[in-house]
């Protein structure tokens, strides 16, 4: 028996265990929670911040910022603005900044980094009366919407990018709107890539379930092998996959020299740089992540169920909708949301194997990032297409239930 003075001791020590259990725990998880930090959430946080991050023109000039955020943008600032601004753009022009806030203009009028590149370089020449000066520099100094622009750029937060991301803008006087036909490219690609993402899937989904139904049901040595032949493409580069489909399609491919020479058309076909080439080529790279998941819920699927369907009288198609592809669900599922995932992400394969209209997203991220180091557009568009995978998911989840998912 404890006694009454004994509890408070004893509880203490409870205490104290649970914590030092508790620590054990943390300390154990501390690697993964570091790594997810590292690798996942710091990506993800930089993204974000990039994507409505608007410093380039306040770091470089930020009086002329300051100046601008309180003008009225009724009618065109004083001599004290263009004062200012000659002052702001010497000194932008000789601590080499101003380029990166000439450009950071560019995007809210095009014209805007030549004109003040142009200014900065006679900065030195501009003297009092400072609005004719420029005026005299350049006509379009008189115009209201650079200094409009300029208020745009001075903001330190901004939703331009995330609009432009789908093909909308914001005025001046804070209304949202379609850009001009022109210029609307970036919900026509993502158009694009889900289509492409959805194709693929189903093509998967098609190929990989008999596939998958055919290595559960044979004998084991020969569902090892046939294992060894679905992880095969594995062992060799995404690169070196892609690359051999590009052999193997083009006009004097092996594919049209077979297909002549049986007789099925009388000249090549076009199976390459279009669309048909990035369905052929995606699906083959993705169909181990469809038919994986697959053949790991069917080979928990006793044969039992199919028997005792037929034995109480139904036929091998009605036990098969009834009884087997119900259980099968969850693994679908997985694979389809783990193909589909993964071809949006594409970049390399259609790339190397579309043409131009069949670009993904991707390429377009890449090409703002690598190709003109616009990193505040590429985020944009890698936090939209978060944002549609992330919308997606909970409904694939729900109506799906790949939750019930086991590997294994």
């Amino acid at each position: 028996m404890i006694s009454a003075d004994q509890q408070p001791d004893l509880r203490r020590k409870l205490r104290r265990s649970k914590s030092r259990a508790r620590l054990r725990g943390l300390l154990l998880v501390a690697p993964a929670l570091l790594l997810l930090m590292v690798a996942f959430v710091a990506p993800i946080g930089g993204m974000l911040f990039n994507a409505v991050a608007n410093p380039e023109f306040r770091s470089a000039m930020p009086r002329l910022a300051d100046y601008v955020r309180e003008w009225d943008g009724q009618e065109l600032p004083g001599e004290e603005g263009y004062r200012l601004l000659a002052e702001e753009i010497g000194r932008a022009y000789s601590d080499k900044t101003l380029p990166g806030a000439a450009m950071r203009l560019n995007y809210e009028q095009s014209g805007l980094r030549s004109l003040f590149m142009r200014a900065g370089r006679r900065a030195d020449r501009l003297e009092a009366p400072y609005r004719r000066s420029f005026l005299e520099l350049d006509k379009d100094w008189g115009s209201i919407s650079v200094w409009q622009a300029m208020q745009a750029a001075s903001a330190p937060f901004t939703a331009r990018y995330l609009l432009q991301a789908v093909d909308r803008e914001i005025t001046w006087d804070g209304e949202i709107r379609l850009v001009e036909p022109e210029k609307r490219v970036f919900v026509d690609r993502f158009e694009a890539t889900f289509w492409i993402s959805f194709v693929v899937t189903s093509l998967c989904a098609l190929i990989g379930y008999p596939m998958a139904y055919a290595i559960a049901a044979a004998p084991p040595r020969r569902a090892r092998l046939m294992l060894v032949l679905l992880l095969l493409p594995f062992w060799t580069s995404l690169l070196v996959r892609t690359a051999a489909w590009v052999v193997l399609l083009q006009r004097d491919g092996i594919i049209n020299d077979a297909l002549i020479w049986i007789g099925v058309v009388d000249q090549p076909v076009q199976l390459i740089f279009n669309r048909l080439g990035v369905y052929i080529a995606m699906t083959h790279i993705l169909l181990p992540f469809m038919a994986l998941p697959l053949y790991s819920v069917m080979k928990g699927i006793s044969p039992n169920h199919m028997r005792a369907a037929a034995s109480l009288g139904a036929g091998p198609i009605s036990a098969f909708w009834t009884v087997y592809f119900p259980q099968t669900v969850p693994g679908l599922g997985a694979g389809c949301l783990l193909v589909y995932v993964l071809a949006i992400g594409f970049y390399i394969t259609p790339a190397l194997v579309g043409g131009s209209g069949d670009q993904m997203i991707s390429y377009l991220i890449a090409n703002f990032a690598l190709g003109t180091a616009n990193w505040s557009v590429a985020s944009a568009l890698a936090i939209v297409l978060l944002c549609c995978v992330a919308i997606f998911y909970p409904f694939f989840r729900r109506y799906v239930g790949i939750d019930r998912l086991r590997l294994g």
